[in-house]
């Protein structure tokens, strides 16, 4: 596949031409396309990644502008993954990007066809959907990686990466480990995870109008109005996105 040299000119001056062509010819998929997924997704295709699928049933919602990339007030009510897709195609028109606006769970794990791919990014937020993604994703040849906990931080230098039996202080990874145990379930290889201990209080009210919930299936139904800010997804989602160029220059 010929690359746009002029678009990619600085990342070729960096990791040459036989890596960025590994870079273009891997086929990478991102499970949830909201704070950390949406970033990600941009650093993908700004760094080379030619081939990507987005999975997100969600429409963009006026609280996600303050922390989600192609969140605006002139998006809202939009379908994410269009708008995303929309977005980073003025980025790379021709690269080849799937927008799938449905919902991962163990019903329609199948469709997706996770063989397919060279690299598997959870950035979703409902616990069983999550495991159950980590468990199939860890039985293929692609390399996993997955976002915990980005809501409740502030502080950029708490952002780390370790294994996922090894990430500390976080909720969220503490409770996927716990429904693995209790199932007796452990993915079937090493996942990479970005994570931070830090986690801080909500201060501010849930306005009225927003105060009736997540009218979501229970098994669905996402952590709604925990505070989040740009920065902190954003880090989340360059994290994710270097770790799979770091990745595939060692690999190629």
């Amino acid at each position: 596949m010929p690359l746009n040299t002029d678009i990619f000119n600085r990342t070729i001056r960096l990791v040459g031409n036989e890596t960025m062509d590994a870079i273009a010819n891997k086929r990478v998929i991102i499970f949830g396309v909201g704070g950390v997924g949406s970033w990600c997704a941009e650093s993908l295709i700004r760094s080379g990644i030619h081939h990507l699928t987005m999975v997100d049933s969600d429409n963009v919602s006026v609280t996600n502008v303050n922390r989600q990339l192609m969140a605006t007030t002139k998006t809202v009510g939009q379908v994410k993954v269009n708008v995303l897709r929309d977005r980073l195609l003025e980025i790379n028109p021709n690269a080849e990007i799937e927008a799938r606006a449905e919902l991962y769970s163990e019903e329609t794990a199948e469709s997706f066809h996770l063989e397919n791919y060279d690299v598997i990014i959870d950035a979703i937020d409902s616990l069983e959907c999550k495991m159950n993604l980590l468990m199939n994703a860890s039985r293929t040849k692609a390399k996993v990686y997955a976002s915990m906990g980005a809501a409740l931080k502030m502080d950029p230098t708490k952002i780390h990466v370790a294994e996922f039996w090894d990430v500390k202080g976080c909720p969220l990874a503490r409770a996927l480990r716990d429904k693995f145990k209790k199932k007796q379930m452990r993915p079937a290889k090493k996942i990479k995870c970005v994570y931070s201990e830090e986690l801080l209080k909500n201060l501010g009210d849930i306005p009225e109008h927003l105060a009736a919930g997540d009218s979501a299936p229970a098994e669905f139904r996402k952590v709604a109005y925990n505070g989040t800010m740009a920065h902190a997804v954003a880090i989340f989602g360059f994290t994710i996105a270097g770790l799979v160029m770091q990745d595939i220059t060692n690999l190629k």
